[in-house]
Formats: C-alpha cells, sequence, structure tokens
C-alpha cells in the first residue's frame, strides 16, 4: 500500500509508520514539528524512519493548504490516516488557539485532500475525551459524547462530527479512533506515564491530582499500533447493524484501549517497581477539565479484527524505562 500518515514526528505517528514500512508499504509522512514539547525528540523520531526504505516526508503544518496538497498529490495515498493534533488536556486552558488551528482547521485541510484524492479507507485519531466524565463505563462507542470537560476534547468531538458529514456527502469510507492513554518507547514527555518516570530517575517530584484518586486505561503503543494496522482493512460500509457504523454514510467509530483502568496510585507503584526508586509526590486537587477515570470497551475492535490490547503494565512500564534510559544515554535530558 501507499499510506500518507500525518503526526509521524509524534509518538503514536512515529510508531504507526515504523511498522508499515517494516511491513513493506510505502510511506509518506506530514509533520509540522511543533514546540509543544522537546522538538530533539521529534528529530529523533523522524531521523529513524528517514533511514528506512519506502519512506519521505514533509516538514509542514496541516493549517497550510497549499503544502498539504501538494505533498498528498505526491503520495497518490490508497490509505490516509490522520493523526496530527493539538493534544494535551491542560494545555489547551493555556492555548486554546493552537486546538482551533490544528484540530478544526487542520482536520478540514484533510478532509479536503481526501475528498479530492478518494482513498480507499480514511482513517482519523480522536480520544477518549470525548466521552467526559460519562458516569457509564466501560465507555462503549455509541455512548452520548454531548458534554465534552476541555476545548480538547470538543475540537475531537467537532472532527469527528466533520468527518461524518464528509462521508455521507462525499462516500468517503472512514474510521474514527478513540484513542486510550497510550504510553511507551518514544513517549511524549507532557503525558504521566514519561514524565513520571523522567521524574523519578531525576528525584523530582511528581504531582498528583485528585490525590490520586484517579484511574486510566493506560494502553501500550505497539498494541494500539497492531489495532490501528488490524482496521486498514475493515472498510466501513453503511450498515445500520453495527451499532458504531452511521445509517447514512461509510463511518465507523472504534475505542482502541486495553479495558483495563489502574488506579493512578498503582500506576506510579508500578514504575516505582521497574526503576526500583520511589516517587517523592506532591498531592493536589483536581485540574479543571481533568476525568475521574477512562475505561475502553474493546468489544467492537475485537469484534473486527481479532485483535484487543493486551500487553501488561509490568511489561509496558519495564520497556519504557528501558527506552528512556538508552534515550538519555545517547541524547541527553528530555527538554520541557
Amino acid at each position: 500500500m501507499r499510506v500518507f500518515v500525518t503526526g509521524t514526528a509524534g509518538f503514536i505517528g512515529f510508531h504507526l509508520a515504523k511498522r508499515l514500512l517494516e511491513a513493506g508499504h510505502l510511506v509518506d509522512g506530514y509533520d509540522g514539528m511543533t514546540p509543544y514539547y522537546d522538538p530533539g525528540l521529534k528529530e529523533a523520531r523522524r531521523a529513524i524512519l528517514l533511514r528506512a526504505n519506502g519512506y519521505r516526508d514533509t516538514i509542514a503544518m496541516l493549517e497550510d493548504m497549499e503544502a498539504l496538497t501538494r505533498a498528498a498529490a505526491e503520495a497518490a495515498p490508497d490509505v490516509i490516516i490522520h493523526l496530527a493534533a493539538q493534544a494535551g488536556v491542560r494545555y489547551s486552558l493555556q492555548n486554546p488557539r493552537a486546538y482551533v488551528d490544528a484540530n478544526l482547521i487542520g482536520a478540514f485541510n484533510v478532509m479536503e485532500i481526501a475528498r479530492l484524492l478518494k482513498p480507499r479507507h480514511f482513517l482519523f485519531a480522536s480520544t477518549s475525551s470525548v466521552y467526559g466524565a460519562s458516569p457509564t463505563v466501560p465507555f462503549h462507542e455509541s455512548d452520548r459524547t454531548d458534554f465534552p470537560l476541555t476545548l480538547y476534547a470538543a475540537t475531537k468531538k467537532a472532527g469527528e462530527a466533520m468527518a461524518h458529514s464528509y462521508a455521507h456527502l462525499w462516500s468517503i469510507p472512514t474510521t474514527m479512533f478513540r484513542f486510550f492513554t497510550v504510553y511507551g518507547p518514544w513517549g511524549r514527555p507532557d503525558m504521566a506515564p514519561l514524565k513520571f518516570v523522567d521524574a523519578i530517575e531525576n528525584d523530582r517530584v511528581i504531582d498528583i491530582y485528585n490525590h490520586g484518586d484517579m484511574s486510566r486505561d493506560f494502553t501500550y503503543v505497539a498494541d494500539l499500533v497492531e489495532s490501528v494496522v488490524r482496521l486498514i482493512d475493515c472498510v466501513p460500509e453503511r450498515d445500520p447493524g453495527d451499532d458504531s457504523v452511521s445509517p447514512v454514510a461509510p463511518f465507523r467509530i472504534v475505542n482502541i484501549g486495553r479495558g483495563a483502568p489502574v488506579k493512578l496510585l498503582d500506576f506510579i507503584e508500578t514504575i516505582e517497581r521497574a526503576l526500583g526508586k520511589k516517587a517523592k509526590r506532591n498531592y493536589l486537587d483536581m485540574q479543571p477539565g481533568d476525568v475521574p477515570r477512562t475505561f475502553a470497551s474493546a468489544d467492537l475492535l475485537e469484534r473486527l479484527t481479532g485483535y484487543r490490547p493486551h500487553t501488561s503494565l509490568d511489561e509496558g512500564v519495564a520497556a519504557l524505562d528501558e527506552w528512556y534510559r538508552e534515550y538519555r544515554r545517547a541524547h541527553g535530558e528530555l527538554a520541557y
């Protein structure tokens, strides 16, 4: 296949592009290399991809329609996978315009590309944040998602709605992923897993919100990538019998999560065991926009692909710590 992937210098995009290349596919990447977190980490990911056969990329912003159109046309993709976005719940309180630019205007531009190029499948990353503080668990794709708690969640929910309209109007087979707290090697330093590892290794204090009374459905990145790769061939059609497929569009929503939420304090203890060090803890009240728990139903994913995320927390955290130590030896400390 020829695959056009946005966000290839990002955490998930890097792993997905690497996996597709290893399987013999051709990958055209597109990334803005924004400084939201350590650009050196993004450059290191990109350098690995550029050494692979079958990879090329364009460095430009999603909002640059001319650059995006040119890159996508040259890629002539069979499949488009849109992962690039302005991520982060807390940062959306500080810089909301970045979310409008990337997650609304940028997403619209990618949808226009899909309309023009007509790939056999358009896959688009959303987030578990769209469920807000839903009291019903586990979260199912058919649950209402009308009450976002942050602008980040609102922009991703809007992306889902826009993608549905494009799928309906232009018959673009579209799958939306809702990701659940992805972690692992080459992870994002603004997210708790790598942030905690880095702080504990360097004897810094970690902030623990809601006094630790939270849980997250931590999903190992290799499991998530396996899920995405398998979903490429699960092209949706109009089918009211599938509880996440639109009755009026070839459009489907799929959770990608392990379906096994972990208490935050248990997660910290897992990191402590892997590192052989105790964390210095600073207990704080809940942050605005945070949710007390996330919990995916992975039943639809398994029904479609025969697969569900399964890597244990001990395995995943050990792999994250091993990568972190190697990265620090090769590149030095992470920048924030």
